[in-house]
């Protein structure tokens, strides 16, 4: 039985107008898929600020650190690129970026508070009476008593 060729990698990315340009380190590997227009020392230098900003933010960025922190991962990446262009690559510029983020997240309690918030602006609402029945129109909802949750 004769193999049947392995469909071109390019056609993976969008065609022969794209490549792929990657650096090693250690056992990470981060790969870019670019244009044919980018300049591969550009990218290549691109990733060796992504990744030395990626070591002052972690301290000592390891592959966990990408896999439980992909969020932060995006943000770092967005305060160097947006909209498919290189706007900063001051690696203490980024770094006080994501610092400021993180202490506007504390300041605010977090995602994880969100629920808590919510729950408790709820049960702040002052309503001078809480429905019993809603009449509309020939539509008659009878509210269920709400007293058990506030």
């Amino acid at each position: 039985r004769a193999l049947q060729p392995s469909p071109c990698p390019h056609s993976l990315f969008g065609g022969s107008d794209y490549k792929l340009i990657y650096r090693h380190y250690a056992t990470l590997y981060f790969v870019f898929c670019v244009d044919s227009s980018e300049s591969e020392l550009g990218i290549l230098d691109l990733i060796q600020v992504f990744v030395e900003t990626l070591d002052k933010c972690f301290e000592n960025v390891c592959e966990l650190d990408l896999i439980f922190h992909m969020d932060k991962v995006h943000h770092i990446l967005q305060e160097m690129v947006i909209g498919g262009m290189v706007l900063e690559t001051n690696m203490n510029e980024i770094v006080a970026q994501v610092e400021a983020q993180g202490k506007l997240e504390k300041a605010e309690g977090g995602l994880s508070a969100a629920p808590s918030r919510a729950v408790s602006a709820v049960k702040n609402i002052n309503l001078p009476e809480i429905p019993r029945n809603i009449n509309i129109g020939d539509i008659n909802i009878k509210v269920p008593n709400l007293s058990q949750f506030m």
